[in-house]
This record gives C-alpha cells, sequence and structure tokens, in this order.
C-alpha cells in the first residue's frame, strides 16, 4: 500500500447523468491507492441546496481521516457551493472537470427553447447570475478545462459557443479565482468522463496539489 489507501475520494456527476458515468475515473484512482466512491444526486428534481446537503452528508458518513472531491460539470458546481459553506474538516483536494462555474451559456440558451427550462429542472437556478466564484485560501482547488468543440455537444445543438469551449462549457466560465492550479486540454466536455489524460492529472492533483506538466 503507498499510504493513500485510507483517503477518500467522492465524485460527483453532471447534468441528466448517474452515477455510472464516473465508473472510469472511479476505477483509476482506487487502481492509485484511493477509496474512490461516486455518488448519485438528482440533477433536475432537487434544487442546488438539496444536492449540496446530499454531499453534505455522505461526507459526514465517512470513516475516512481525509476526504477528496472531484465534480464533473454541474457536480462541480455542487463541490464547490459545499467549499462555501462550512465543509468537513478533513476535506482535502478537490477537481473541478469542466465545471461551469461562472455560468454556462449553452445551458442558457437551451432554456429558451420549448421544454429547456423543463429538462434543466430545478438546476435551472445554477445558471443564473450573479455567479459566486470566491473560495477560502485553505482549499486547494485544481481545475480541468477542455477545449475540443467537434462532434456532440449540448452548445452546438442551440447556440454558437464562443471559443475555446469543450462543446458545452466555455474556456472563460470554468475560471475560478484562488484555485491552487488550472490546466487545459483537448478534450471534449463528455471525453473527460473517459479519458486518460484527465484521470491520470486528477489523480496527480490529488496526490500533489498540482498537475503535472
Amino acid at each position: 500500500m503507498n499510504g493513500r489507501d485510507t483517503e477518500a475520494v467522492l465524485l460527483l456527476h453532471g447534468l441528466w447523468m448517474n452515477r455510472f458515468v464516473m465508473g472510469y475515473h472511479t476505477r483509476a484512482l482506487k487502481h492509485d491507492g484511493f477509496s474512490a466512491e461516486a455518488i448519485a444526486y438528482r440533477s433536475m428534481r432537487d434544487t442546488l441546496d438539496a444536492n449540496v446537503q446530499r454531499l453534505a452528508k455522505r461526507v459526514a458518513e465517512l470513516a475516512a481521516p481525509r476526504v477528496h472531491l472531484v465534480g464533473h460539470s454541474l457536480g462541480g458546481v455542487v463541490v464547490l457551493r459545499y467549499l462555501q459553506r462550512k465543509p468537513d474538516a478533513r476535506i482535502g483536494r478537490v477537481v473541478l472537470l469542466g465545471a461551469p462555474v461562472g455560468g454556462c451559456r449553452a445551458a442558457e440558451q437551451f432554456a429558451r427553447l420549448a421544454g429547456g427550462r423543463f429538462l434543466l429542472g430545478r438546476s435551472m437556478s445554477v445558471w443564473r447570475g450573479p455567479f459566486d466564484t470566491s473560495l477560502d485560501s485553505r482549499h486547494e482547488v485544481g481545475v480541468i478545462a477542455g477545449t475540443r468543440s467537434r462532434g456532440f455537444g449540448l452548445g452546438r445543438i442551440v447556440t454558437r459557443l464562443p471559443e475555446p469551449n469543450d462543446g458545452v462549457v466555455c474556456l472563460d466560465e470554468t475560471r475560478l479565482p484562488g484555485m491552487r492550479d488550472g490546466l487545459v486540454l483537448p478534450v471534449g466536455h463528455i471525453e473527460m468522463l473517459v479519458s486518460s489524460s484527465v484521470a491520470r492529472q486528477t489523480a496527480a492533483f490529488l496526490e500533489t496539489g498540482a498537475f503535472r506538466r
């Protein structure tokens, strides 16, 4: 064992998804010695506050001396809001993957289409400004953003997003003042979920507090 087997990692999926989409990253982190678990939350049916409380409850249930967090897309926004409140003292490092912490143009445009507001559900409030990107300096947060906009993506369906973007989230929407480190990779929004590069960089940040260059 490498000493990280007692460290837990909770992974949160994005909008319209479930915990199984975080399977690749969960297995990769387990292989690297972490106790990793993807948790589910109701991205459409519950409010942001309710999902933050769900995360807080699961963190409190863990017996690990240190708990890291990884959030993809909307899951990253949930993680950030959790950090902005009164997080568990055991929270270690955090990685946000394609998380629109500064809003999401694609979601705003989608809400204007017939049925769009219904499909976004109670997460609609997440995309309305002003956006709170404040972060306590004690939290070590790493941000990974993508720039591959080709192929399927909400941004290509509903609007023409300004470059660079990952097909759903624009690069400037992922910026988080106070983050410990940031990395831009040539991957798409959904591609992040199965990218070996993203998985390696996520593990690197959780291990060291910095991405590998």
